[in-house]
C-alpha cells in the first residue's frame, strides 16, 4: 500500500505502480512469471504437480503463494494456517486455469496488440483503480490522459525501484491474460443458439393435455428383504455408469479432544501477574521500553477519540486521572493494565493538506520498510519547502513537483475527514493538537511532512492510552494434566475396536464427546474446525484402523484413529450399495410385478390380477410439467400418454416408473392455445441464460478433460 495509506490505514487512494498489487488478488496471479519460469530449467525436478504433463516448478508455485496470501492479507484476511492453506489452494486453481488456457490462446494464435492494451488501460473499461486515481474530482469522469502520464513518468523515472516495476509489468499482463480470457469465453457462449423450430415445438407439446387413466402397483408392496441384491450385480452397474461413481481420495476418522485451556488456577495466576505490572507502569517515566520489554506491541503513542475507542471498561479507564494506572481487567484472553497518559478535547475531524519528503518506503509485497532518501538531506529539502510557502510559492504547484504521497499529491496534498487515530502518532498530535490555520514539520516514520492544517469539525474528549496486557496461558501442569490422559487413552487403544471400547468405558461417562471427521481431502487445513495441517498429513501417513499419537491442535491435545481410507478412482461396491441397492431392488420388484399381472388385456384384469387394486382416472397432464399431485415424477407415464400411437388405447407394455409399475390408457389428447409468447422473446431468454449459466462456463470442460496430477500434500 502506499505510504499515507500505511500512515493513515484507510481512505486515502494508492499510487498507479502499487494499483497492480490491488488487483493481483483478483486477476489471474503472477501470469509472465508462471509462463517463463515453468519452462526454464530446474523444472524436471523440484515440482508441486503437472497439468496436461507440463510440470509446476515448487519454487515458482511457492512465490505465486507468497504473492496470494500477501494480498489477501492486504485484504484483511486472518493471519493463520487456514489463510496459508486458502492461498495455496487459489494458487493451484489459478495455475490450472493458467495452464489450460494459455495452451487454448497458443492454438488460437490469440494476442493482446499494443492498441488493445492502450483499450484496456485508457479506454471506457479501465480497471476500477485506475478509474478511481485518476478520475476528475469536478465531474467524476476518468481521465486517461492524465493516467497515461503518470504511468510514463513512473516507468521513466530513474528512481522507481526496480521491484515496483517489475510488479506493474506483471499487472500489465494480468491485464492482458484477462482480456485474453474473456475473448475465449465470449467467443464460446456467444455460440449458443436455440433454433426458432425448436422453440415452436416446445410449445406446441406444451399446449397438448391428455387424460388417462392407470392402475399402479407401488415397489414398496414387496418387502425389500424378499429382494436380494448381490455383490456382483453392483459391480456391473458402477462399471455401466463409472462416470457416476468417480471417487476423490480422502480419509475418515473418530477423534477425542483433551482440553488443555488455562484453568481456574492459570487465570489467577496471570491476574497476579498483571498487578505487579501495575506498579511498573505507575512509576515508569519510558512508557514505551517498558511496553516493548514485556512484549506488548502497538502502542499508539497518541490522542484518540473517545467515541472511537471500542472497549468494555473504557468509562472506568477515561475516569483514570493522568498518571495513574486503572485495571488489570480481563479482555478476552488476557488481563490488561491501562496507564491514562493524557486527556484533552479535541476536534472529531480534521482536513489537512501536506507535503511527504520520504526518508522510508514500504515494500508492498512484504511489509518491510526501505530507505529510499538520507534523513539529513530530507530535513533540509523540507525546510526549503517551509521557507518557499512562506515566500509566496504556491502550494499545489509544489506538492505535485516535490510530495512522495501520491496518494495526495495530485489533489494538493489534500485529505478531508481525518477522524482521530488513523494516522501515525506524531502526524495525528498536530493535526489535532494545534488550531485551524497551523503550519509546521511533523517528523514520522516514513521522512518529513510539511502539514497545514485548513479546518476542524466537531469536538469531543480524547485521550492518550497505555495498554499492558498479560496473557492468560495454561501452566505446564495444566499442559501435562491433558497430555497425561491423552497418552493414556492412545496408549490403551492399539486399534479401531479398543479405540471405540476404551471411550465408551472410561471417557464417556465422563461426559466426552467422540468428534468425527468426514471426507478429509489430501490438501485440507482442518478436520470439523480442528484448524492444523500437520494434524491432517498424520491422518494421510496412518493405516486405516490405525491409532495416532495425542497431537496439539488449538487448546486440546487430540487421540485420533482412522476409521476409512478412500483412494482416488472409482467407488467400490460397499461405498456404492447405498445408492445403487434401491435401485436394482426396485428393477427386480418390477420385473415380479409385471409377472404377476401377465399379457395385458383391459385396466381391469390388470387391477384384478393385481389383487383388487382400483382404475384411477387422472386428468390435465402437461408435457411440460415435471410432477402432478396426482402421479407425482414418473417420466415414463407422462412420455407414454403424448405418444401418439397411444393414444385412444391401453399401453401394451407395463411401465417400471420410479415409484412403482404403472398400467395406462390414454383416453384423450386434446391441445389448448398456445399462451407462451413471443417465439423471438424465447429465443432470446434462452439465449442469455446459456450464457450466463456457470455450468457454460469452457474452463470447466477444459478442466474436466485435464490430466491433472495433484502432489500438493506432499509439500503443503
Amino acid at each position: 500500500m502506499s505510504i499515507i495509506q500505511t500512515i493513515r490505514e484507510k481512505g486515502a487512494k494508492v499510487s498507479v505502480v502499487l494499483i497492480a498489487l490491488a488487483l493481483l488478488g483478483f486477476i489471474l496471479t503472477d501470469y509472465v512469471a508462471g509462463k517463463n519460469r515453468s519452462s526454464g530449467p530446474g523444472t524436471s525436478g523440484n515440482t508441486i504437480g503437472s497439468i496436461n504433463g507440463k510440470k509446476i516448478n515448487l519454487e515458482d508455485f511457492q512465490k505465486t503463494v507468497d504473492q496470494t496470501e500477501a494480498n489477501m492479507k492486504q485484504q484483511g484476511y486472518p493471519q493463520g494456517p487456514s489463510t496459508t492453506q486458502q492461498a495455496v489452494d487459489q494458487a493451484w486453481n489459478q495455475q490450472i486455469s493458467q495452464v489450460l488456457l494459455n495452451s487454448e490462446f497458443d492454438k488460437m494464435g490469440m494476442k493482446i496488440t499494443k492498441k488493445e492494451l492502450g483499450d484496456i488501460l485508457y479506454g471506457p473499461n479501465a480497471p476500477d483503480d485506475l478509474k478511481r486515481q485518476f478520475s476528475d474530482e469536478a465531474t467524476g469522469q476518468y481521465n486517461p490522459i492524465k493516467a497515461k502520464q503518470s504511468i510514463d513518468q513512473m516507468l521513466k523515472d530513474k528512481n522507481t525501484p526496480a521491484a515496483q516495476k517489475e510488479q506493474f509489468s506483471n499487472y500489465i499482463d494480468q491485464l492482458e491474460q484477462q482480456r485474453k480470457s474473456e475473448k475465449y469465453n465470449s467467443m464460446l457462449t456467444n455460440s449458443s443458439n436455440v433454433p426458432r423450430w425448436i422453440i415452436e415445438k416446445q410449445n406446441a407439446d406444451n399446449s397438448q393435455l391428455a387424460k388417462i387413466s392407470l392402475v399402479r402397483e407401488p415397489y414398496s408392496s414387496i418387502a425389500d428383504s424378499a429382494v436380494k441384491i448381490e455383490d456382483k450385480e453392483i459391480a456391473d452397474y458402477i462399471s455401466k455408469h463409472k462416470d457416476e461413481f468417480k471417487q476423490e481420495e480422502s480419509r475418515s476418522i473418530s477423534y477425542v479432544s483433551f482440553n488443555a485451556s488455562p484453568s481456574a488456577a492459570d487465570s489467577t495466576e496471570a491476574r497476579n501477574r498483571a498487578q505487579t505490572f501495575k506498579a511498573a507502569l505507575d512509576s515508569t517515566k519510558d512508557i514505551d521500553q517498558l511496553l516493548a520489554s514485556e512484549g506488548a506491541t502497538g502502542f499508539y503513542n497518541g490522542y484518540i477519540s473517545g467515541k472511537t475507542i471500542q472497549i468494555a471498561v473504557k468509562d472506568s479507564i477515561f475516569k483514570t486521572p493522568v498518571g495513574n494506572t486503572y485495571g488489570p481487567y480481563l479482555d478476552g484472553p488476557s488481563y490488561v493494565v491501562a496507564k491514562m497518559l493524557g486527556a484533552r478535547q479535541m476536534p472529531d475531524t480534521v482536513k489537512i493538506r501536506h507535503i511527504l519528503i520520504a526518508t522510508m518506503q514500504q515494500d508492498p509485497q512484504s511489509g518491510q520498510m526501505f530507505p529510499i532518501r538520507d534523513s539529513v538531506v530530507a530535513k533540509k529539502l523540507v525546510d526549503s519547502i517551509q521557507t518557499a510557502i512562506r515566500n509566496g510559492s504556491n502550494f499545489d504547484s509544489v506538492c505535485a513537483k516535490l510530495s512522495d504521497d501520491p496518494g495526495s499529491k495530485d489533489k494538493g496534498g489534500i485529505y478531508e475527514n481525518v477522524p482521530s487515530g488513523n494516522m501515525v502518532a506524531p502526524f495525528n498530535d498536530f493535526i489535532f493538537l494545534n488550531p485551524v490555520g497551523a503550519k509546521g514539520i511533523a517528523k514520522t516514520e516514513f521522512g518529513y511532512h510539511y502539514i497545514e492544517i485548513l479546518s476542524q469539525k466537531g469536538s469531543s474528549a480524547s485521550y492518550k492510552i497505555a495498554y499492558l496486557p498479560t496473557d492468560i496461558v495454561a501452566s505446564q501442569e495444566t499442559d501435562n494434566a491433558a497430555l497425561n490422559k491423552a497418552n493414556q487413552f492412545a496408549g490403551d487403544s492399539k486399534d479401531l475396536k479398543s479405540f471405540d471400547d476404551n471411550f465408551e468405558k472410561t471417557l464417556k461417562p465422563q461426559g466426552m464427546i467422540k468428534g468425527l471427521g468426514m471426507n478429509i481431502g489430501p490438501n485440507d487445513p482442518q478436520v470439523q474446525g480442528l484448524v492444523s495441517r500437520t494434524f491432517v498429513k498424520n491422518i494421510y501417513s496412518a493405516k486405516r484402523g490405525e491409532v495416532l499419537k495425542p497431537e496439539r491442535v488449538g487448546s486440546d491435545y487430540v487421540v485420533a484413529v482412522v476409521t476409512e481410507v478412500l483412494t482416488e478412482g472409482t467407488k467400490s461396491v460397499a461405498a456404492a450399495r447405498l445408492s445403487v441397492e434401491p435401485l436394482l431392488r426396485n428393477k427386480k420388484k418390477a420385473v415380479l410385478l409385471k409377472k404377476k399381472i401377465g399379457t395385458i388385456t383391459t385396466l381391469e384384469a390388470a387391477a384384478t390380477a393385481l389383487g383388487g387394486r382400483q382404475v384411477e382416472a387422472i386428468d390435465s397432464i402437461r408435457m411440460n410439467s415435471k410432477t402432478t399431485s396426482a402421479l407425482g415424477y414418473e417420466p415414463k407415464v407422462t412420455g407414454a400418454a403424448f405418444n401418439p400411437a397411444n393414444k385412444g388405447k391401453v399401453v401394451p407394455e407395463v411401465l417400471d416408473g420410479i415409484n412403482g409399475v404403472y398400467i395406462i390408457r390414454v383416453d384423450n389428447v386434446s391441445a389448448t392455445p398456445v399462451t407462451d409468447g413471443n417465439v423471438a422473446d424465447q429465443r432470446k431468454m434462452l439465449y442469455l441464460q446459456a450464457k450466463q449459466n456457470p455450468a457454460n462456463n469452457p474452463l470447466n470442460a477444459l478442466r474436466k478433460a485435464a490430466t491433472i496430477k495433484d502432489k500438493r500434500a506432499e509439500r503443503y
